[in-house]
């Protein structure tokens, strides 16, 4: 059970405390509500743009790692399609620094044309050397937009295309700002060698005089149900054939979630699983072949993708993985390996909780999903999903027209 203490500053800003003396580090962790999802498809990449550009300096700090590292602090951020999250990791007694850095980035970040311009290059650059350049670099790009048709999971968190950060304008930027990086769009969590009180006063003073901003309403095109199968073949210079199939699942908050991210578990939870036993090692069809799902706050996707052996037919790997998804869907998986399944998932839940940082990160994105205090129940949801639920759910999801097939080909 991780403890935890709330309060909601004036103008919006939603703070999580969460005490753990047994070390004598502090974690601050600021999560925005805002990822790909919520651009203009005409200007993609502005929400990762911006993780980039919070690293650039703000109005009165130039210069945003050199005081942290001169308190003995590190930092680091991540974008995704529903949110971009900051953290910082530093000395408890240091712990002042970190809401000065945060809070004065969030009220004044310095936007400038020369900022803008070598963060841009730095994107560009990022865009190029993992998705144009990387052998199978485009594979999510060409699969998203097989699989969605009017959801803005439809392009990559790191942008549509190159042209959007290339063409991005100051005013433009400057408006992505304003809309979403404000006190009443953001969720702070301290965690580690703190007190509630201490935090409080912290958060009151640093933050409390930032306007709150305007509570930012999506409005989101519904994916419709896919009512037929997709697929698209690609020839490139990558070295082996490649294939990559993917169908809708639910979103986060859907009790269904939990079954899809066990029948995953069934499917390619390590040596042991399903796919791997038959697939690569009884039959030596892949040289390695995965099953996990998205995971996205919005309904995504469940994913089975795989390396063939050299020599391979298409045609074999796609009806060998077709028999397995047969097999999972008309027979009950047996209470062993359902159990198997369940105790990784402990582990996995209780290795994650280990850590001062991951505690603040889950408990800002479940406060993010609704409620902070969910993710002290995620193991009670896994624990209710039953064989039959399983099974239910594979004929449900496995269908035909809700497929979307990639069929990668090598040049050589």
């Amino acid at each position: 059970m991780i403890q935890f203490e709330k309060f909601l500053l004036p103008n919006g800003l939603r703070l999580l405390v969460h005490q753990d003396k047994s070390t004598p580090m502090a974690v601050v962790n600021i999560m925005y509500d805002v990822g790909a999802r919520d651009e203009n498809p005409e200007q993609t990449g502005f929400a990762h743009l911006f993780e980039h550009l919070m690293f650039g300096g703000s109005v009165h700090i130039p210069s945003y790692d050199e005081p942290l590292q001169r308190a003995g602090g590190e930092n680091n951020a991540y974008t995704t399609h529903d949110l971009t999250n900051y953290y910082i990791q530093l000395p408890s007694e240091n712990l002042e620094i970190a809401f000065w850095l945060e809070s004065d980035r969030m009220l004044s970040l310095a936007f400038n044309k020369k900022s803008l311009e070598v963060q841009r290059k730095v994107v560009c650059e990022e865009f190029k050397e993992h998705y144009i350049n990387k052998p199978y670099g485009d594979v999510w790009h060409k699969m998203r937009e097989l699989a969605y048709t009017s959801h803005p999971y439809r392009w990559m968190t790191i942008g549509k295309e190159l042209a959007h950060i290339e063409n991005a304008k100051l005013n433009d930027v400057k408006k992505f700002f304003s809309k979403h990086y404000c006190p009443t769009n953001a969720i702070l969590v301290v965690a580690g060698n703190v007190s509630f009180e201490n935090v409080k006063q912290l958060a009151e003073k640093w933050f409390g005089d930032i306007p709150s901003g305007e509570k930012y309403i999506r409005q989101i095109s519904i994916e419709p149900i896919q009512q037929e199968a997709r697929s698209l073949t690609v020839t490139a210079d990558v070295p082996l054939d490649a294939f990559y199939k993917c169908w809708h699942i639910y979103p986060r908050l859907d009790k269904r979630y939990y079954i899809v991210d066990l029948i995953t578990e069934v499917l390619s939870g390590g040596g042991s699983s399903r796919l791997y036993q038959k697939l690569v090692k009884e039959k030596k069809l892949f040289s390695n072949i995965g099953c996990y799902h998205t995971g996205s706050i919005d309904a995504g996707l469940l994913v089975i993708e795989g390396k063939l052996i050299k020599g391979i037919k298409m045609e074999d790997a796609l009806s060998a993985v077709e028999q397995e998804i047969q097999i999972i869907c008309n027979e009950l998986i047996s209470e062993t390996e359902l159990q198997k399944v369940k105790n990784k998932t402990e582990s996995m839940i209780a290795f994650e909780d280990m850590s001062v940082m991951s505690r603040a990160n889950s408990l800002a994105f479940y406060e993010l999903l609704g409620d902070a205090n969910w993710m002290n129940d995620e193991l009670e949801k896994y624990n209710a999903v039953t064989r039959e639920a399983i099974q239910q759910e594979c004929k449900k999801i496995f269908k035909d027209t809700n497929s979307n097939t990639l069929f990668y080909y090598s040049k050589n």
